[in-house]
């Protein structure tokens, strides 16, 4: 009688042979994006459904590069002669290189692998851009679409344009094979984000008096 009633029930049987519902969802979300991402990865290689577009791609992928935009807006930040102009840009400078930090720690921290179909024949990379979560071309992207049209004036065509930039150089990063859907949507996501902490740090005379002593 001990044996038996020290025996599992048959619904716990049933509860750890059957995978949990989180686990079989997980697992199924991972598959769609990456069905999806080799779907989409039109671009990839030359001989790909659109390998006739990849240069275009390829220069999508330049104007979303950190190094373009941490030198332009260095470039700016020593030419400009107006004290608000300068605020401005200093904070776009530390927004991005806010933006490489936290991209690089997650994409450790991650390690997530490019896709298969990837061919590694990218613009200026560092060792943490093996990984491919988050997408940072995506972060920057949303990153400095915010910015712009919150402390630009623009006109509504060029408003659109700027939202329409961000949008393209993430899909772009699918079609090209360098991530999965998840890692654009994510960098995003994340980029949007990181915006909103810019704001809350923002840098000023009063609050960085010694950072505005250098310029």
């Amino acid at each position: 009688s001990g044996s038996s009633a020290a025996a599992p029930l048959p619904e716990e049987d049933c509860m750890k042979l059957n995978p949990s519902f989180l686990g079989i969802a997980l697992s199924s979300l991972l598959a769609i994006d990456l069905w999806a991402s080799k779907r989409l990865g039109v671009c990839a290689g030359e001989g790909s459904a659109w390998g006739s577009a990849r240069p275009l791609m390829k220069v999508i992928e330049v104007s979303g590069h950190g190094i373009p935009w941490l030198l332009g807006t260095f470039y700016g930040l020593c030419q400009s002669d107006s004290s608000a102009a300068r605020e401005v840009l200093l904070n776009l400078l530390f927004a991005l290189l806010l933006d490489l930090v936290l991209v690089a720690v997650v994409k450790g921290l991650v390690k997530r692998r490019r896709p298969t179909h990837n061919k590694m024949d990218m613009f200026v990379t560092i060792s943490v851009d093996k990984y491919s979560f988050p997408s940072g071309h995506a972060t920057r992207a949303a990153l400095v679409s915010r910015f712009i049209l919150h402390h630009l004036v623009l006109a509504v065509p060029l408003r659109v344009l700027v939202v329409l930039w961000a949008l393209i150089v993430g899909v772009s990063r699918v079609m090209l094979g360098r991530h999965n859907v998840t890692d654009v949507l994510f960098g995003l996501m994340l980029g949007y984000a990181l915006y909103s902490v810019v704001e809350y740090c923002w840098l000023s005379p009063l609050s960085a008096p010694a950072l505005f002593a250098l310029w």
